[in-house]
């Protein structure tokens, strides 16, 4: 697996025309690749855009196949230096070893599942507010093979650091996609590497071709993205 980081140059209306629309990034994180091999079954590219306090904009991506930026610097990148930084991701994930801890960044579409009644296929609804979205993440610390450890006043070390909705038009569908997407940020301790290492190739939770579901880790003492 290959984790990247591309530069996108804000500047330019080709890039902001990209930025504004879901659709549009998910079409031109596809097009770093040739075409149907996004996925080989045992994982999906995985993205997320992360934007620094000095408005920086980076495109995170994991996948099992090394991207091709070219297409996509001509179109939102920079006119000097590399268009991206690509290292192999492999290394790094058969590192994880039970009782690490680790900084993490996460930008997610935390639902729940609504049933009519029993047994009826559930419909998602967004969490909204960033109570649900942080309670949705923490919830989940058995199946991500981790645990959140407590901070000063015991509550655990997750926080709800930016908040978005977004809603795009997807293919010739009438009615509008709709996303809440949130970017939780906070501490972890591994638990099930194995687990971890899933949900990091795999992604967490829904709409992880729209920019959700890419969870990335930094070593403690740096802030993650």
């Amino acid at each position: 697996m290959f984790l990247s980081e591309f530069d996108i140059n804000g500047g330019r209306r080709s890039a902001r025309h990209l930025l504004a629309s879901r659709e549009r990034l998910h079409a031109a994180v596809l097009g770093c690749f040739p075409p149907g091999q996004s996925s080989d079954g045992e994982s999906r590219a995985l993205w997320r855009l992360d934007v620094s306090s000095s408005h920086a904009i980076k495109l995170l991506l994991v996948s099992g196949l090394r991207p091709d930026f070219t297409a996509l610097n001509e179109q939102a990148g920079w006119n000097t230096g590399a268009p991206a930084r690509t290292a192999n991701y492999d290394g790094f994930l058969e590192r994880l070893t039970p009782g690490q801890s680790w900084r993490f960044r996460l930008a997610a579409n935390p639902v729940r599942s609504l049933r009519a009644e029993p047994g009826a296929r559930g419909r998602r609804v967004a969490h909204v507010t960033a109570t649900q979205q942080r309670d949705w993440l923490i919830e989940r610390n058995d199946a991500l093979g981790v645990e959140f450890p407590l901070d000063a006043v015991g509550a655990a070390a997750v926080s709800v650091t930016k908040r978005e909705t977004v809603r795009f038009t997807r293919g010739s569908a009438a009615k509008p996609v709709t996303l809440s997407i949130a970017q939780l940020d906070g501490a972890l301790t591994v638990v099930d590497p194995d687990r971890l290492r899933a949900a990091l190739a795999r992604g967490i939770g829904p709409a992880k071709g729209y920019g959700c579901g890419l969870m990335t880790l930094a070593p403690m003492g740096r802030t993650e993205g």
